[in-house]
């Protein structure tokens, strides 16, 4: 399967002279194995990595992005990617820093298996010389019985070792503790990359820098039964203005999937970022070279008002994960929705997305405009609607309502209505049903 039209036309920035250089300029590197030689390495010939990501969810998540955009990265250099699916590790799940999590049915985690690599494909070349492959941990875990697992690769992990990885530790130290299943974990993630080692020739792993404790389990294990060396790469974690790391764990993803975030939120997400994250967001995210962001850094620090830094990110972004079309469907959605263009015209779908990301009620035609502000919570009382509507402050569907007792009287397509207080407070109308 070849990868999204938008990743097609990219290529790695010449202003660099090695992907290790644009990497760490894009922020991209946390901590790695002997950076020297992982350097030379990528620098000498085409070497095999992987990135695993574990079916918990029924979707990615920006989190996953990061990874596969660096994944994305290495293959444009020229070296080949292995995307795994975690379908045995995700029946369990890696440990989370306060509780252990709620194991999801074997049927569940199947079906989630193919979403993630459905998605996952869309970001890389699955054809040309060095294609991506997509391999599930299940494939060599299942056939293995538990005898064998404690003897072939149980024997080579300690336990004194295994307790001081900072996941482990922070649940010994909670209330909640740690079960021996998800204690086993770094376990089967150290497995994987033995087996991709001896299948697939893998020599690097790459991984978010929380994962550090997993990581490294791979690379002791097959120094310890090959006698050689593998390296790990591990990124930054991509937080929130507040530091809080996006994530479902952290209750604040952001989800590939259009029925989880519908484009025109994910669009407004990056859209809102404060500016003193943009550039590296811009960074990590996009394809954009090193002058195109430096450009864009100096528009900002000029005129930030214009947000011409924030507008170029969320318009890549989304076209990364969604699609052009998509992204410029939702720049016309938002204008519109201000004023700057007609409703009418707008793509239903894109339109009825972006009022479920606004205040929204359910009305009939005949319903009083002052309540629907009041219900929508554009205003506290009737009396301030009707306020507002005289002072000529009120629009629906961008149509100045001059009457205080005005009635909505139009859905869009028959379904839809946007109720406007002031320039930028916005609420959405739904057809009663």
């Amino acid at each position: 399967m070849a990868t999204n039209k938008a990743l097609q036309q990219q290529s790695n920035d010449s202003s660099f002279s090695d992907i290790w250089e644009e990497l760490k300029w894009r922020g991209l590197v946390a901590i790695s194995t002997d950076e020297t030689e992982l350097r030379n390495a990528l620098k000498s010939s085409p070497l095999t990595f992987y990135c695993g990501f574990d079916p918990t969810a029924a979707s990615l998540h920006l989190g996953n992005l990061v990874q596969l955009l660096v994944m994305r990265r290495l293959q444009l250099a020229g070296h080949n990617p292995l995307v795994l699916i975690g379908g045995a590790t995700g029946l369990i799940g890696d440990p989370k820093p306060t509780s252990e999590r709620t194991l999801n049915t074997k049927e569940t985690v199947a079906d989630w298996v193919e979403r993630l690599g459905t998605q996952a494909q869309r970001f890389l070349s699955f054809e040309g010389a060095n294609s991506a492959k997509l391999v599930n941990n299940l494939d060599w875990t299942a056939p293995l019985s538990s005898i064998d697992f404690l003897r072939d690769i149980g024997k080579h992990f300690r336990v004194g070792k295994m307790l001081s990885k900072d996941a482990v530790s922070a649940r010994l130290n909670s209330d909640a503790g740690i079960s021996f299943t998800e204690f086993s974990y770094q376990i089967l993630q150290g497995m994987d990359f033995l087996e991709l080692y001896r299948r697939n020739n893998c020599v690097l792993q790459i991984g978010g820098s929380d994962q550090w404790g997993n990581l490294t389990s791979g690379t002791d294990l097959i120094h310890k039964v090959e006698g050689k060396s593998a390296f790990i790469l591990a990124t930054p974690l991509i937080t929130d203005s507040e530091g809080k790391k996006f994530g479902k764990s952290e209750g604040n993803a952001i989800w590939l999937d259009t029925e989880l975030t519908s484009p025109y939120a994910f669009y407004q997400f990056w859209l809102n970022v404060e500016d003193s994250n943009t550039v590296n967001l811009l960074k990590v995210f996009t394809f954009l070279s090193k002058a195109e962001i430096q450009d864009l850094e100096s528009q900002l620090v000029a005129e930030p008002h214009l947000r011409a830094a924030q507008k170029r990110l969320a318009y890549e972004v989304t076209s990364l994960v969604h699609s052009a079309q998509a992204a410029d469907d939702v720049i016309a959605a938002s204008q519109a929705l201000f004023g700057q263009g007609e409703l009418e015209q707008l793509d239903k779908s894109t339109l009825e997305s972006a009022l479920r990301a606004l205040p929204n009620v359910e009305a009939a035609i005949g319903a009083n405009v002052a309540d629907l502000l009041v219900e929508t919570g554009l205003v506290a009382t009737v009396s301030a609607g009707r306020r507002a509507i005289a002072e000529g402050g009120v629009y629906l569907n961008n149509v100045r309502v001059e009457d205080e007792k005005a009635t909505l009287n139009d859905l869009i397509m028959g379904e839809f209505a946007v109720l406007r207080r002031g320039k930028k407070t916005l609420a959405g109308i739904f057809s009663q049903k």
